[in-house]
C-alpha cells in the first residue's frame, strides 16, 4: 500500500488524470442530462488540471527541496514562480469546471503551452546533462504531452455549434 500510494503522490499529474476520468465516470451514472464529453471535459479540468496544478503549486512552494530533487535540480527561487503559476491554472481550472466554453479554452491553453514547454525541457535535460531523474524522464514527461492532446481533443469534442449564415 505504501508504494502505491508513493507512486500515486509522485506521479499526481497522471493520479490526477485518472482520478478525473472516474469522476466523471461516476457523474455520467448519476445523471443522463449531460453528454459525456461535456462531464469528462468538466472533470478533467477539475482534476487533471485544477487538482494536478494545485498539487504542484503546493509542492513547488512548500516543499520546494523535495520538489527539486525529485526533478533532479537544485533548490531556486524558481520554484515559487513555478509554484504560483501553478495555482494560477488551478484557479482557472476550478472556475472552468462549470464554466463558458471561453473560460475552458483558457483553462486548456494556458496549462498546455507551461506542460509542452516543461516536455521540451525534459527531453532537453536527457539529452544534455543526462538528467534521467523520475520528476523529468519518467511519467511526468509523458503526462506533460498526454494532457494537453486530451485537453485539445475534448475542446474540440465539446465546441458548440453555431448557427449557420442565412
Amino acid at each position: 500500500m505504501r508504494s502505491i500510494i508513493g507512486f500515486a503522490l509522485s506521479n499526481y499529474s497522471l493520479s490526477f488524470l485518472v482520478l478525473g476520468f472516474v469522476a466523471a465516470g461516476i457523474a455520467l451514472m448519476r445523471r443522463n442530462r449531460s453528454s459525456v464529453a461535456e462531464t469528462m471535459f468538466a472533470y478533467y479540468l477539475l482534476c487533471a488540471i485544477g487538482f494536478s496544478f494545485l498539487y504542484n503549486f503546493v509542492m513547488h512552494v512548500f516543499y520546494q527541496e523535495t520538489a527539486s530533487k525529485f526533478i533532479g535540480w537544485a533548490p531556486s527561487p524558481f520554484e515559487t514562480e513555478v509554484g504560483t503559476a501553478s495555482l494560477g491554472f488551478a484557479l482557472v481550472a476550478f472556475l472552468a469546471f462549470k464554466g463558458s466554453y471561453g473560460l475552458r479554452i483558457g483553462a486548456v491553453v494556458g496549462p498546455s503551452a507551461f506542460l509542452l514547454g516543461a516536455a521540451v525541457g525534459h527531453v532537453y535535460q536527457m539529452l544534455t546533462v543526462h538528467n534521467f531523474a523520475p520528476g523529468n524522464a519518467g511519467v511526468v514527461l509523458y503526462t506533460d504531452i498526454g494532457v494537453p492532446l486530451i485537453g485539445f481533443v475534448l475542446l474540440a469534442l465539446t465546441r458548440p455549434t453555431l448557427p449557420s449564415p442565412s
